[in-house]
């Protein structure tokens, strides 16, 4: 297997990365001041959700809350109808399950290093500090159920609003993105507040580039995940690694059914990697509704479908899906669509080529002639009764990543290659070995950040 960059860094890239970092290596504790101001975005799950009638806290905490859980309403082919009585709070810093186990760290590192290393203060969206205004940061808290394209154009007006307040229409934010945010950032820099068109093929304006200087993408699914697929099919555990706590509440994948963001997250045309009972490729087209029939993935077809959806909803979940699945597509189509316009904003790709990462799955027949759907590595007996192991499973479904998200995805290499076109305007690829969630809290990753963010003081 290949280094994470390895063959796509060029010596000069490489040269310039290391002293540049080099250089500023001596000042990153430094707090100068004159830095343009940042925006964290985080990914899926990353931020709160608030019950807006009630007060309560539904996400994240341990137990499903009685009045009102994650699942949003399916009643609207317009997804951006499809709400509920939940809003966001604040970006999750810390998670802590049980009062006897210790927090587990999630944004917070990330934002106390940003005050204590980069000389960061904290500033609200509604009410800004009048001066200082450079060396601050915001953090964009989102309802990450939503469709993407909804949050961008929210992150978009939401700056805008901010840079009327300062009376700065001119003022450029540092994003610092992780996992699905990424995507977010993207769209907001490439379309603006523009939705996606209805027909045609998308065409980037670069509209909402005006607002970015540099925009880093941590661990961001730039082809899509096959998690997100093994999610809507059978739900996951927010502990992750398929550990099931009784007291900590997973997502079902009659949750994952209701949220258009993790259908976006699904892997990319032409990036899929699915094999048969064989391991020889498959074609699969996942935003198919036939195909979800076909292998026995939709939930609409579960026997406890019915108990967990109204009677109206029932009625209206076959249009729902398929409406979800072209609302994704059109999504991935906007964010792969190749562009001539030059934009100003640098993307710099942070992310791991150390760890084992799903990167596919196996169709196959079992002794009732059923369709199973195999996410890990595990043994399993062909039809002709033949034992496939776990070893020659693993070859093919695994390939370096940051175990989430497989190096080729951040990088949109399968893209890349295919179309012999550079999908990203990367100004620098930054290899790291840390998992997925580390990589906001990760000091080496952080130490590269810093060296970036503080060389624009005094600009």
């Amino acid at each position: 297997m290949l280094n994470l960059f390895s063959i796509m860094f060029k010596y000069s890239k490489l040269l310039i990365l290391f002293s540049f970092i080099a250089v500023f290596s001596a000042t990153i504790h430094a707090q100068t001041k004159g830095k343009n101001p940042i925006i964290i975005i985080p990914g899926l799950t990353g931020s709160e959700l608030v019950n807006s009638k009630t007060g309560e806290t539904v996400w994240f905490k341990a137990q499903r809350s009685k009045d009102d859980d994650i699942r949003l309403p399916i009643s609207s082919l317009d997804l951006s109808q499809n709400k509920d009585s939940l809003i966001a709070g604040d970006v999750i810093r810390g998670v802590q399950f049980l009062k006897i186990l210790p927090e587990i760290e999630i944004y917070e590192k990330l934002i106390d290093a940003l005050q204590t290393r980069g000389g960061y203060a904290e500033g609200k969206w509604e009410n800004p500090p009048v001066t200082g205004y450079e060396d601050t940061y915001y953090v964009f808290a989102y309802d990450w159920r939503l469709d993407n394209v909804e949050n961008a154009r929210t992150l978009i007006r939401k700056i805008e609003d901010l840079k009327r307040k300062l009376k700065r229409p001119d003022l450029k934010f540092n994003i610092i993105a992780h996992s699905m945010g990424g995507l977010i950032s993207r769209y907001a820099a490439m379309y603006g507040t523009a939705d996606l068109p209805k027909t045609g093929k998308p065409r980037p304006t670069w509209a909402g580039s005006k607002n970015f200087s540099k925009v880093f993408l941590l661990g961001t699914p730039n082809e899509g995940s096959a998690e997100s697929l093994d999610a809507l099919i059978n739900g996951f555990s927010y502990v992750g690694g398929g550990l099931n706590l009784p007291f900590v509440q997973n997502v079902s994948k009659f949750d994952t059914f209701t949220i258009p963001s993790i259908y976006q997250l699904l892997p990319h045309a032409g990036t899929l990697k699915a094999f048969d009972e064989n391991l020889k490729p498959l074609d699969v087209d996942v935003f198919d509704v036939k195909t979800w029939d076909e292998y026995g993935w939709s939930v609409i077809k579960d026997e406890k479908f019915d108990k967990n959806f109204t009677v109206a909803e029932q009625k209206n979940a076959k249009a729902y899906f398929q409406a979800v699945l072209n609302r994704a597509k059109r999504f991935q189509e906007a964010l792969d669509a190749n562009t001539n316009v030059k934009t100003s904003v640098q993307m710099y790709l942070i992310g791991a080529d150390c760890k084992d990462t799903l990167d596919g799955f196996v169709l196959y027949r079992d002794k009732k002639d059923e369709w199973k759907t195999l996410f890990k590595a595990d043994d399993f007996t062909r039809s002709n009764g033949e034992k496939v192991t776990k070893e020659e499973l693993k070859k093919i479904l695994y390939s370096m990543g940051d175990g989430v998200v497989p190096k080729r995805s951040l990088l949109a290499q399968t893209l890349t290659e295919k179309r012999n076109k550079t999908i990203l305007p990367i100004t620098a690829e930054i290899a790291v070995c840390e998992g997925h969630t580390r990589l906001v809290t990760s000091p080496d990753v952080q130490d590269k950040l810093f060296a970036f963010l503080l060389s624009e003081a005094g600009k």
